[in-house]
């Protein structure tokens, strides 16, 4: 944010009224540049380099789990290990992330969380077992936000590939599951 900008979006950046600007400028504490028409124009990153150029936080590691019943707990506790040895393994700094409901559920507390941070630009890496843990549908989504987000995807057992017929058998089973 090096370019300049006029009294009412430096004022709205720095949370004070643009008259605060002008006290400013008059007392001496802040000298913007001038246009040639003679508007104010305010260089933030130079007036407040701690603010605009500080030292970007680290981005983290997220490793997620889910399983669908409280029957799967124990498979809970599997994923969580895979991904602490996982990441551990390859000297990632990592929070895991677990839940406990269906993968066709989006408002699991944990996928929240996930999806916030990965929003705001706090997470890095996502690293899952399987890529049905995270979502059993619309997982591509998420992806594609990770894309975005420049956010690496690590899927560890990425497993075989399957038919469309497979797929969509699948897909029935457990939609079948879930309504049952």
């Amino acid at each position: 944010m090096s370019k300049f900008v006029p009294v009412t979006v430096a004022a709205k950046a720095l949370g004070v009224s643009a008259s605060t600007l002008r006290r400013w400028e008059a007392a001496g504490k802040l000298v913007p540049a001038r246009t040639e028409g003679g508007q104010r124009r305010y260089d933030l990153a130079s007036t407040y380099p701690e603010r605009y150029h500080g030292t970007p936080t680290p981005r983290r590691t997220a490793a997620y789990a889910r399983v669908s019943s409280h029957d799967e707990r124990a498979d809970l506790e599997r994923q969580q290990q895979v991904l602490e040895l996982y990441c551990a393994a390859q000297g990632w700094p990592f929070e895991i992330i677990a839940d406990l409901g269906s993968g066709m559920n989006y408002h699991k507390k944990g996928l929240k969380k996930l999806l916030g941070e990965i929003l705001d630009g706090n997470i890095g890496r996502l690293v899952l077992v399987h890529q049905d843990r995270l979502l059993r549908f619309s997982a591509e989504l998420v992806f594609a936000i990770c894309q975005a987000k420049q956010v690496e995807v690590v899927i560890i057992n990425q497993g075989e590939d399957r038919s469309f017929e497979e797929e969509l058998a699948s897909d029935v089973s457990e939609i079948i599951t879930v309504f049952s």
